[in-house]
This record gives C-alpha cells, sequence and structure tokens, in this order.
C-alpha cells in the first residue's frame, strides 16, 4: 500500500523550511510521495495571494524535490478549504496517510473541522520551526515563515535565504506582495 505523507498550507509564499520539511519526510520517514496541497479558500477567512499564484509557487518551490508532487484537490472545492475533506479524498484512493504539521499547529487540529478525526484517518509527523519547538516534534526546521517572508519582501529586505530562488523570481515578475498585508 502507497503511503502519502499530506503537506497542506497556505504556501503564501512557499519558502525553504517548507521545501526542508519535505525532504525531511522523504528521507527520514516511510512515505512513498508527499502530497504538498495549497490551501484553496482559507476556512478562517484570512486573505490570500490568489490560489493560481500560490500553486505556481508551490511548483517551482517543491520541483528539486523527487517525491513531492503538488495537488490542486482543495482549488477543485467549493467554500472553505477543510483539512478533514482533503484527506477523506486522498484516503478513497486507497493510500495509507500521514499529516505532516508544525508544532504551532498540533494544538490546533482539534479546533479545526472534525479535527478530532484527523489523527486516526493521517497519523501525524510533526515538523518543528526554530523558535517554535515544543518538544513533540519529530525535527525542527530553521526559523523561517511565510509571514516574515512577506514582511521583509513589502519592507524591501532580502529574503535570498529563505525562499527558493524560483520562487524570488516569480514573486519579483508578478509584483507580489507589494502592498499592506
Amino acid at each position: 500500500m502507497t503511503t502519502l505523507a499530506v503537506f497542506g498550507g497556505s504556501f503564501d509564499p512557499p519558502h525553504v523550511g517548507h521545501v526542508l520539511a519535505a525532504t525531511w519526510v522523504l528521507s527520514a520517514t516511510d512515505v512513498d510521495e508527499v502530497v504538498v496541497v495549497p490551501t484553496g479558500s482559507h476556512a478562517f477567512g484570512k486573505a490570500l495571494t490568489p490560489f493560481p499564484h500560490r500553486l505556481r509557487m508551490s511548483e517551482l518551490a517543491f520541483a528539486p524535490v523527487r517525491g513531492a508532487r503538488i495537488s490542486r484537490i482543495e482549488a477543485q472545492r467549493a467554500g472553505p478549504s477543510y483539512m478533514i475533506d482533503t484527506l477523506e479524498a486522498l484516503a478513497a484512493t486507497g493510500a495509507s496517510l500521514r499529516l505532516v504539521v508544525g508544532t504551532d499547529l498540533v494544538e490546533q487540529i482539534p479546533r479545526w473541522h472534525q479535527g478530532h478525526r484527523i489523527p486516526a484517518l493521517a497519523p501525524l509527523l510533526v515538523v518543528g520551526r526554530g523558535g517554535h519547538a515544543e518538544g513533540h516534534e519529530d525535527i525542527v526546521m530553521p526559523d523561517v515563515s511565510s509571514t516574515e517572508v512577506r514582511r521583509r519582501l513589502r519592507a524591501g529586505e532580502e529574503v535570498d535565504a529563505l525562499v527558493p530562488r524560483a520562487v524570488r523570481r516569480y514573486v519579483a515578475r508578478h509584483q507580489l506582495y507589494r502592498g499592506e498585508e
């Protein structure tokens, strides 16, 4: 049976921490593929860069990671994106699932739509972020966030060490993250 690690997020923009997390999952755990799932419509109403941009940036960011693929599944459904719906759709393919989450999200999962069902459907692979490690993560990644990347881009500051080169080029070409948050 194929085991998929589902890695959902806004990816607004995807950064090196995301890429490192996917690489770790493929290198150190017993999964066959990482399915990167950009959020379609944020369940909590968070304003996001339009989906086509986030999808393309995700494709560019994860392109070097053999075993990672980008899914459009959440954009194909109307209404808010709920992880439980995404997991159920992927489970229907017959695959075994794991869910990649950051330490900052572990405590929030019970508050997600039908969140109590998620760990049984897709046991968690917990990734810590530097400065946010809480002791129950499997590995800790560098302290980088999309929020900080957007702030730096708006301020005209460098993000070279934080964002994959192809994503930086895309952001510049499309003049993303220049307005107010």
